[in-house]
């Protein structure tokens, strides 16, 4: 049974979809989750193959079995975590009568660019990145494929001009990284920044030391 009582400081719906780059998207679910924000958590079934082939992570069938899953792996309090299937219209990111705080597509694919873009909600995630939209939340789209096309760059000017924060999963390096995890949580924060919720991940430019 959910704990009804508890209040969360955010609620931040997170769609993972068929993209490289799934650790990206674990990695800012264990900070959403420890940073004391309610998640709605979306994964297509591209985004569930990626996870498997990336991370050796079978994502149950079930929304509800991926949901204890999930929360076990991240060690969610109870009501925390709520996961949601590609088909679940009766899910609360599916109404802008009750809308998140905002919403994150990590990673997102060009297709998933382009329904957005489209305004086609083909799926759970499509719906209810139109909802933020429409009830003018943040959407964040960390974008990832390389080159972009034309139409690729159409659809995320397209998003920009309706107020999307299109955001490239593209690390910088100025602070000399020496692990993968460390470019993962570069833009893991950069993600985090735009949301407002502190992390301390990484140090933040003009915080170096200087020597000189």
């Amino acid at each position: 049974m959910q704990n009804r009582t508890q209040t969360w400081n955010k609620t931040i719906a997170l769609a993972i979809t068929g993209a490289s780059g799934s650790r990206y998207s674990l990695r800012l679910l264990q900070f959403l989750l420890e940073s004391g924000a309610r998640v709605y958590l979306m994964v297509s079934q591209a985004g569930q193959m990626v996870l498997r082939m990336e991370a050796d992570i079978k994502v149950p069938a079930s929304p509800t079995d991926a949901e204890q899953y999930f929360t076990e792996r991240f060690k969610a309090r109870p009501g925390q975590l709520r996961v949601f299937g590609h088909r679940q219209w009766t899910a609360p990111v599916a109404s802008g009568t009750n809308p998140p705080d905002a919403m994150v597509v990590c990673p997102c694919t060009t297709g998933t660019l382009a329904t957005i873009a489209s305004g086609m909600s083909q799926d759970l995630i499509d719906r209810a990145a139109d909802v933020v939209l429409k009830e003018r939340r943040q959407l964040i789209l960390v974008v990832r494929e390389t080159p972009f096309s034309t139409i690729h760059l159409e659809n995320m000017l397209r998003l920009a001009r309706v107020g999307a924060l299109i955001m490239p999963a593209n690390p910088g390096f100025y602070f000399n990284p020496r692990t993968v995890d460390e470019l993962v949580d570069f833009m893991v924060t950069r993600v985090l920044d735009h949301l407002g919720i502190s992390h301390g991940l990484i140090q933040q430019w003009g915080e170096q030391v200087n020597d000189e």
